[in-house]
């Protein structure tokens, strides 16, 4: 298995503007961003010492595939994504590690919160239905199983978008629409409902059940257009299940770091700094967002 790459250098060829939790970005012109996909995991909101080989390379072309796919199935959705060419500033030396873990961007104004959507009750949603029969402060349906499907369809449950190190906090759709004000709320709310729609759907025919996943938008500065940006529907920002050993009433197998999340949670590390997995954890969980996307890709696409 190559090194994880954890860190990107551009050698001054680019200025560097932010590293995020995955993603390190450059500025390429006074329109446009270098997204770099580093190797880099995090699990509640804390990066590990040690990163996941080739990860970023598959987020990324898994973005790209999804954009395809959301873009055909909603003709009028607009995405920040430009191509996965390189500018022509990086050197010919970089080229290769950059190539297909990189994609040119537009520049937007990034809307501070998470648009969260949630097909079927698991995760934190479960605990707080558990608890008060509700979800991000939502009332709905009594009686529901863990991992059941929610009887009225997917629902939308944002979340505030945490600076690094701090925690996203789950939100009412109120509150929502309180940060980033109208049109947008409503926008956001709708766009992100039948996103999910449209890859819930897709993934059925792969044997794969989406269970939640989250957007993130941005508006273009020259039309005010509410624009999909980051990443989308990779095993990093959503939950996949596998269709065929899915059942009502407990949890789920998935092809994402809800992996990693159980050995963080079982070795007594959930949200401390400074962890370092162990090789067999970062392979394992490399092989779950090999097989998410080699399942959502038909084997098709090779990394």
């Amino acid at each position: 298995m190559p090194e994880a790459l954890t860190n990107t250098d551009l050698q001054g060829a680019l200025p560097l503007i932010a590293r995020g939790k995955v993603r390190d970005l450059y500025d390429v012109d006074e329109k446009t961003l270098l997204f770099v996909a580093t190797d880099r995991i995090s699990a509640y909101d804390v990066i590990m010492e040690n990163g996941i080989p080739e990860k970023g390379v598959l987020l990324t072309l898994c973005t790209k595939t999804w954009f395809k796919i959301l873009t055909d199935a909603i003709p009028s959705l607009r995405t920040h994504f430009l191509t996965l060419d390189l500018p022509p500033q990086i050197p010919e030396s970089l080229r290769p590690v950059l190539q297909n873990r990189s994609m040119q961007v537009r520049k937007l104004k990034i809307l501070p919160i998470e648009a969260i959507v949630r097909g079927y009750i698991t995760g934190s949603a479960w605990n707080e239905y558990k608890k008060s029969g509700t979800v991000h402060g939502i009332k709905v349906a009594e009686g529901l199983q863990e991992s059941q499907a929610f009887p009225d369809g997917p629902i939308y449950t944002p979340s505030t978008k945490a600076e690094q190190g701090e925690h996203d906090e789950n939100i009412h759709p109120d509150q929502a629409a309180a940060i980033v004000g109208e049109p947008y709320a409503s926008t956001i709310a709708s766009l992100s409902i039948q996103l999910y729609k449209a890859a819930h759907e897709y993934a059925l025919t792969r044997g794969v059940i989406i269970a939640d996943t989250k957007f993130e938008f941005g508006l273009d500065p020259e039309t005010n257009e509410v624009v999909l940006a980051d990443e989308v529907l990779t095993p990093d920002s959503s939950r996949f299940w596998p269709k065929d050993s899915y059942a009502v009433g407990r949890g789920q197998q998935s092809f994402d770091k809800q992996f990693l999340r159980d050995w963080l949670t079982s070795e007594g590390l959930k949200g401390k700094p400074g962890v370092r997995m162990t090789d067999e954890i970062a392979q394992k969980t490399s092989a779950k967002y090999r097989e998410a996307w080699e399942r959502i890709t038909g084997g098709s696409h090779q990394i």
